[in-house]
């Protein structure tokens, strides 16, 4: 495979492929993490490290994207933006990150 030209659609699957890894953290699902750390499943702090890793990288590429000025906010909700915007993983974010959760607000 050889280099490829790094182009804002390049980006773009990038930041949705982070998206789909930190909402899948969130679910507690399986993710590449937990294949990189099996031990850790027994210790109960692994979720939040977890998912502060998947905020990280989504934050990370959502930075180079505003840097690069491409267009990243279409993948997200209003609310999902602004999230990303203040940059803190707090508790809102963990429990009205998607939208189903949003009417309990």
């Amino acid at each position: 495979m050889g280099k490829e030209p790094v182009t804002e659609q390049f980006f773009i699957d990038k930041l949705s492929e982070a998206k789909d890894h930190f909402e899948r953290a969130l679910d507690c699902k399986h993710t590449e993490f937990d294949d990189l750390y099996p031990y850790m499943i027994e210790h109960p702090q692994f979720f939040w490290y977890k998912r502060y890793v998947a905020w990280s990288e989504l934050l990370t590429i959502t930075g180079l994207c505003k840097e690069l000025d491409f267009n990243w906010k279409q993948n997200f909700s209003d609310h999902q933006v602004e999230y990303l915007e203040e940059r803190v993983m707090s508790a809102k974010v963990l429990d009205f990150w998607f939208e189903k959760n949003e009417a309990l607000i």
